[in-house]
């Protein structure tokens, strides 16, 4: 396995989903931005999509180079110095933390998109969907903000320590 993201053994694919999760929650702030203070719908929701679509092939990928090199036991086992008892638990346990992260936001953002791909009229203005939208969209950033944030932790469990 080759050195990856800041010199550390790790698969490209893993690296460009970390790049991807470092990125996601400004680029998330910035959309809310232009829909909040510039109300830059259109703008805001081609922004959601491309988020959406460019997130959703970088965990498929994921998921399927994970699965190819054997899964995260396996990647692990390929560390330098391999983590001691106690580190491993911690990594397991940032993992668990994690995967609830990851694994709601995918039906939440997906929710969020399309419903209001399909409440909102073309191109979008603020509408009767509001009210549902606004709820929805703020679980849906928190989601993803701790997805990236504990995503970010079990790389850095797995990989750096």
């Amino acid at each position: 396995m080759a050195d990856g993201f800041l010199g550390y053994p790790t698969s490209l694919m893993l690296d460009f989903v970390v790049c991807a999760l470092v990125l996601i929650v400004p680029l998330l702030l910035f959309s809310i931005y232009l829909v909040k203070i510039k109300r830059n719908y259109l703008l805001h929701r081609n922004m959601q999509i491309l988020l959406g679509v460019t997130l959703l092939a970088a965990v498929a990928a994921f998921e399927i180079d994970m699965r190819l090199q054997g899964g995260i036991e396996e990647i692990l086992k390929k560390r330098a110095t391999p983590l001691t008892t106690a580190q491993h638990e911690i990594f397991w346990k940032v993992m668990y933390v994690h995967l609830f992260f990851a694994i709601t936001t995918v039906p939440l953002w997906a929710t969020t998109l399309i419903l209001a791909w399909k409440r909102f009229p073309s191109p979008p203005v603020p509408s009767e969907h509001s009210g549902l939208h606004k709820p929805l969209a703020w679980f849906s950033t928190i989601d993803i903000t701790m997805t990236s944030v504990t995503g970010l932790a079990v790389y850095y469990y797995g990989f750096m320590v």
